[in-house]
């Protein structure tokens, strides 16, 4: 009976699953409007525009994820602070979910700009020939074929995502590895529990990929009609 409640911490190990989950979700929202706001600047005519996102991708991707969240939770906290004039503390997840967000928005952007530049320029000169509008024409023509392409390497950065969710623990977030720690602590078992915690990662990551591929061929299947 021991084994099966994991001495008792599986409920605490199965929440902190949860917010594993949670903080991946809420980062993946606010990376993939990012994603999409900074693709369309790159694509766009305006050279401000394009250079401003060019920076972000770049300067994003080259700093470590970890130095991002601390940037985004002690940065965050001290300029909200000096703003509004009175101390404010940006919580964990909050952190954890916008710093890693900011991270996966970098990905997303080069994801979403390759995938749109992917579309034959003939079918949008074919929808503007029909009379389509710009913004017709992008929802109707690109965007559906673009997030078909997209979607692969969408899925793969969110595996990738889950994983580095672990990272936010550093910062007090309650996640799976932080909640597998208070079971080491108290059991004195680090093997056992860490490899618990990787195969509740594994689980999640698994049905992560597989519910994109189903996603995926869905998607192929509904444009091929």
């Amino acid at each position: 009976m021991s084994s099966f409640t994991l001495n008792g911490y599986g409920g605490l190990i199965m929440l902190g699953a949860a917010t594993t989950l949670l903080v991946a979700l809420a980062a993946t929202a606010i990376g993939s409007v990012i994603g999409v706001l900074m693709a369309a600047a790159k694509l766009s005519p305006s050279s401000v525009l394009s250079h401003i996102a060019g920076a972000y991708t770049t300067s994003i991707r080259g700093v470590p994820d970890l130095l991002v969240i601390f940037l985004v939770y002690y940065g965050g906290s001290s300029t909200l602070s000096h703003v509004l004039g009175s101390p404010i503390e940006i919580n964990a997840f909050t952190a954890g979910a916008v710093s890693l967000g900011l991270v996966f928005g970098a990905y997303a952007t080069e994801i979403f700009r390759g995938a749109i530049l992917e579309v034959p320029r003939g079918q949008i000169e074919a929808a503007s020939a029909l009379g389509l509008s710009a913004s017709g024409t992008f929802v109707h023509v690109v965007a559906p074929q673009a997030w078909r392409l997209a979607l692969p390497a969408f899925g793969n950065q969110l595996t990738v995502l889950l994983k580095e969710t672990a990272l936010v623990s550093i910062v007090g977030l309650e996640d799976l590895m932080r909640r597998t720690g208070f079971a080491v602590e108290g059991t004195n078992r680090p093997f056992f529990f860490y490899l618990v915690a990787g195969v509740l990662y594994f689980v999640l990551s698994y049905a992560m990929t597989n519910a994109f591929g189903m996603a995926g061929r869905k998607t192929a299947t509904t444009l091929a009609r």
